[in-house]
């Protein structure tokens, strides 16, 4: 166990024992507030086994900040950086990470083994999320526009890792030049792969445009429900996200955070609902890092 897994694990224990709550009453509190968190999740994370790795759970860290009445970064400012991925990162390691252990194999059944490690021969060049919310507050359908740029030749798919953050999966539906190829699912880990194979290849400097959709079947809605966010491991040059809310659920309050890495606090600004019942936040150069928007 490393320092910094102790220094959020006892830090988690104490603000626990100094509200009085049980682990029971933390969970309904967190449902309450839409995140979904198991009982034994909680008692993992204050007892050091697991700590909070993934954007959804980072996201119901947050939360569980408010919960607990400790100050906004308390436990998130605690948590260690992202571990690192590629060829400089693997000397010397000797842990398995989450994505040796659950993506791995899951890309090696579509037949791309070593995806995470390779350098990437598409560019994310701008994407453009719009995600239309229901009636009950959370997020139902998310339409993606994605522009690439190939640096090698005869370049004819895109790798999609989505964390829906609940064992049903979400319907993928290709729209626009492109189609479904293969696609595994990982109800445990709440983890869908699939790949979006062009409607032709592209060479070295040319650009695809592909658009996809995402649908949650929802209510129970995922446990960032009130919220809709990327977590990019690479840089991306211009991401837009759009968020649209139903006439008879428009939030009080919505808010833009960024969150570099697990070091650094969260950064938080305040949006302003236009006369469509949407908002929007753009992010330029952006990445690594999780990007999003959340509502109250």
């Amino acid at each position: 166990m490393t320092d910094e897994q102790t220094a959020f694990a006892s830090a988690l224990r104490g603000a626990i024992s100094s509200s009085g709550l049980s682990l029971d009453r933390i969970q309904a509190r967190l449902q309450s507030r839409g995140v979904s968190v198991s009982v034994t999740a909680l008692s993992y994370w204050q007892s050091g086994k697991r700590q909070p790795e993934r954007a959804s759970s980072i996201s119901a860290v947050r939360v569980l900040e408010e919960v607990l009445e400790l100050t906004s970064g308390a436990l998130l400012g605690l948590l260690p950086p992202p571990r690192p991925r590629g060829a400089s990162s693997r000397r010397g390691r000797s842990v398995p990470t989450p994505a040796q252990t659950v993506l791995k194999p899951m890309l090696a059944r579509i037949g791309a083994p070593h995806a995470l490690d390779q350098q990437q021969s598409l560019k994310l060049v701008g994407l453009h999320d719009h995600c239309a919310v229901h009636g009950d507050g959370g997020p139902r359908v998310v339409t993606a526009r994605a522009v690439f740029q190939a640096t090698a030749d005869a370049q004819d798919r895109w790798l999609l890792v989505y964390d829906q953050g609940q064992p049903a999966a979400p319907e993928l539906t290709a729209l626009r030049n492109c189609r479904l190829g293969q696609v595994e699912v990982d109800s445990e880990h709440g983890l869908t792969v699939a790949e979006l194979l062009f409607d032709r290849p592209i060479d070295r400097g040319e650009t695809q445009l592909i658009e996809y959709s995402l649908t949650n079947e929802g209510p129970p809605n995922p446990e960032w429900r009130h919220a809709q966010f990327r977590e990019f491991h690479r840089p991306v040059r211009e991401y837009l996200l759009e968020v649209s809310f139903n006439q008879r659920r428009i939030p009080e309050k919505c808010w833009q955070y960024t969150r570099r890495n697990t070091r650094e606090p969260e950064t938080r600004r305040e949006l302003k609902i236009d006369d469509a019942n949407a908002v929007h936040a753009v992010a330029l150069d952006f990445g690594p890092g999780v990007f999003g928007i959340e509502w109250s």
